[in-house]
């Protein structure tokens, strides 16, 4: 059965990029200071607490390339747009908190951190839970199978056709639309993070494992003995229509005056050519910038 509140967008097919980042530590640490107690559930003028703090505490999830520990510092796709965006607002540092990916809202709405900057697809559902900002990025969906790829999975029909097992990280998009799409919960294995999907495909435990095309590859970037390939990127095809994953950074409810702010300084990003500077190390391209016909209002919308 077709999931109704899954965001469907009709855009273009993007081509698949190649990540080139270390695999990061999954330790939770903080990065450049220690980052002040966080308030519980929005409201009031968090912008100019963080101001006078000089820190923003953001929760991440160790994914490559999008939010993940590296040297005891956090990096990532993420964090270093959130950087660039916070020093222009008037915050110069960052620190992180790493929870499993499905926490991520849980954990910002318990006051755990200030934002999440994780690489975190927009979906109606989590809409209804925290708040997004501007479109970050845009990318494919893709799989980490065996060399050869002998079932030829290429999409999730194919998964659920075959009856292979496919492994995904828990309380992500690909979950969402392997469910959405009817592959069975008997051919599903969740798991916390990106080096216990990719020992699952390697144990054989799973047939096939599901993130990001960019993931995926930065994943086999640092892992070239591993004798897997990444197919190639594709969008999922929901109720007839074609789903582009669009990502933002994820705010508590009401916290309007620091999404407005940082949303104008996102988008200067984007405009001026930056945010390319910041994000193309971690296998980011031209063609992952935002349509403009790609919002938030939208993706939230389930449009």
């Amino acid at each position: 059965m077709v999931h109704t509140e899954w965001t469907r967008r009709v855009l273009s097919r993007r081509s698949a990029v190649k990540g080139a980042i270390a695999l990061g530590v999954t330790a939770s640490l903080a990065a450049c200071t220690e980052a002040p107690q966080t308030g519980g559930q929005g409201g009031g003028n968090t912008l100019q607490r963080l101001r006078d703090a000089g820190t923003v505490n953001i929760g991440i999830a160790g994914e490559i390339p999008y939010g993940f520990t590296r040297d005891g510092e956090v990096t990532g796709e993420s964090p270093e747009v959130a950087k660039a965006v916070f020093r222009a607002i008037g915050v110069p540092n960052v620190s992180a908190t790493q929870v499993e990916f499905g926490q991520l809202i849980p954990a910002l709405n318990a006051g755990q951190y200030d934002m999440v900057a994780a690489g975190m697809a927009i979906l109606p559902e989590r809409c209804r839970q925290a708040q997004f900002s501007a479109v970050d990025y845009v990318t494919n969906t893709a799989f980490l199978v065996p060399e050869g790829n002998p079932e030829g999975v290429a999409n999730f029909e194919d998964v659920r056709a075959s009856g292979v097992n496919l492994a995904v990280l828990s309380g992500t998009i690909e979950q969402q639309v392997a469910q959405d799409l009817g592959v069975p919960g008997g051919q599903l294995q969740t798991y916390g993070g990106q080096a216990e999907l990719l020992q699952a495909v390697q144990a054989g435990r799973a047939y096939a494992g599901a993130l990001t095309d960019i993931s995926l590859r930065a994943l086999l970037d640092q892992n070239p003995g591993a004798q897997l390939e990444v197919t190639e990127g594709f969008v999922p095809v929901v109720d007839g229509q074609e789903a582009l994953q669009a990502g933002g950074f994820v705010f508590r409810q009401g916290e309007t005056e620091l999404v407005d702010a940082f949303n104008r300084e996102l988008t200067t990003l984007h405009d001026n050519g930056r945010w390319l500077e910041i994000v193309r190390p971690f296998g980011f391209t031209e063609d992952n910038l935002p349509p403009e016909n790609v919002t938030t209002e939208q993706l939230c919308a389930g449009e």
